[in-house]
């Protein structure tokens, strides 16, 4: 008896896509709804509880019926002002889960759904309670806005979308991609012309089933002894992340206790039952993907059993990283596919509406706007396709073949009249 064929996870496979589709659409709707709790005096806490019980609800929705895994990609997170990485305080730190929203903070919520290990993960940024954003508040969001269009355009593989006579096509393939170091020269002429800075090791990271931190990643402005390795392909899926700064950009660990956690391949014999219970439980709930401790049954029982988790190498912390000097920082986060057809934004935050920001600052650099230009993707095909479709034929045969029989009716009337 012959051996099933593996499954095919790629892009090839359009269940794939379809399903990286329905995670992403999950995903946008809860960031809307998510948003709207983003008021002055909102506890961040409560936010992030009412944003996953809204992803739980919604992932249910779908795929009834079908033994697939199913669920969250990335716990709902709301990041303060200052904070770089996604942030999510505990119900037993009585502290921070006090903390609350301030009007006109800079605010980013991320969050994500995933079917069958498809992971859809988008963030976005907001002003607190602000109807028009003026001084820097308002640099801060146009250089993160337009910093993000050009980072997904130069995610585009070079010569993908060329038009023109072959020759020409063939030239724009025989263009190198923009390499690491590169992006970042550009997105700094981007920012630095709203008097910002890059964020400091902002990564961009390959997409797989179960695995939203793959082999490939692409990091702009790289501390010291920090490298990407990898530029995306077609067939690809990325998770892209832009961060920015009216600071220096530079980052340092805040004192806050990690409450973000991932599981990780490496294998290790656990000592303690409260250990080997909190590991068990995160395998069975959430895989590979990003969890926070508050989502564990017994938070307090998993703030000890994760320890030696962490330890043994099993369970990755995230640390909580921060701006270094204070000031205001920007994200946004999309979830993309690179097809033959171009970048396809999966999950991403919504297009802002840029009146909204008032700055005196804008954009000069005739190479970045020049970029900024380019389409991501292929226009839709204005033509007609030649599909046979078999039941309106069939309609539209019977309808002609009724008004024949409806004129000759007329006709013998007709006749009548003339023979009376």
């Amino acid at each position: 008896m012959a051996e099933a064929a593996p499954t095919d996870y790629s892009l090839a496979n359009p269940d794939t896509l379809t399903k990286y589709k329905t995670a992403a659409q999950i995903s946008q709707k809860v960031l809307e709804d998510v948003k709207q709790l983003c008021t002055e005096g909102a506890k961040i806490l409560e936010i992030c509880q009412k944003g996953d019980k809204l992803l739980e609800d919604e992932v249910a929705k779908v795929f009834k019926g079908k033994k697939i895994s199913k669920g969250i990609s990335h716990p709902c997170t709301v990041s303060p002002s200052i904070y770089v990485t996604p942030y999510t305080p505990l119900v037993s730190d009585a502290e921070e889960a006090g903390t609350a929203l301030k009007a006109e903070e800079t605010v980013k919520i991320q969050l994500g759904a995933q079917i069958d290990g498809f992971g859809a993960i988008v963030c976005d940024t907001v002003i607190v309670g602000a109807k028009e954003v003026t001084g820097r508040a308002a640099d801060l969001m146009l250089a993160t806005h337009y910093a993000n269009e050009l980072l997904l355009r130069m995610m585009v593989p070079p010569g993908l979308l060329a038009a023109g006579t072959d020759e020409e096509k063939k030239k724009a393939q025989a263009q190198k991609p923009y390499s690491q170091s590169k992006m970042t020269q550009l997105l700094d002429k981007v920012v630095k012309s709203y008097g910002c800075n890059l964020v400091e090791n902002t990564t961009c990271w390959l997409f797989g089933r179960d695995e939203i931190e793959g082999k490939k990643k692409i990091i702009m402005a790289p501390g010291e002894g920090v490298k990407g390795e990898g530029l995306p392909e077609i067939g690809e899926v990325w998770g892209v992340e832009i961060g920015v700064s009216t600071g220096s950009g530079k980052v340092k660990s805040l004192p806050n206790r990690p409450t973000l956690h991932r599981r990780t391949t490496t294998t290790y014999g656990l000592k303690r039952p409260s250990s080997r219970a909190t590991l068990s439980e995160i395998k069975k709930r959430f895989g590979t993907f990003p969890f926070s401790l508050r989502q564990l049954e017994d938070e307090r029982a998993g703030k000890v059993g994760i320890v030696e988790c962490v330890r043994g190498g099993v369970v990755r912390q995230y640390e909580v990283i921060g701006s270094s000097d204070g000031e205001p920082v920007s994200r946004l986060f999309t979830s993309v596919a690179i097809t033959k057809n171009g970048l396809q934004r999966l999950a991403a935050p919504p297009t802002p509406d840029l009146e909204v920001y008032k700055s005196d600052k804008k954009i000069t650099d005739e190479e970045v706007l020049k970029i900024l230009e380019l389409p991501l993707g292929k226009p839709a095909s204005s033509k007609p396709k030649n599909k046979k479709k078999k039941k309106p034929a069939k309609k539209a045969v019977e309808k002609k073949e009724a008004e024949e029989e409806d004129e000759e009716d007329d006709d013998d009337d007709d006749d009548d009249d003339d023979d009376e």
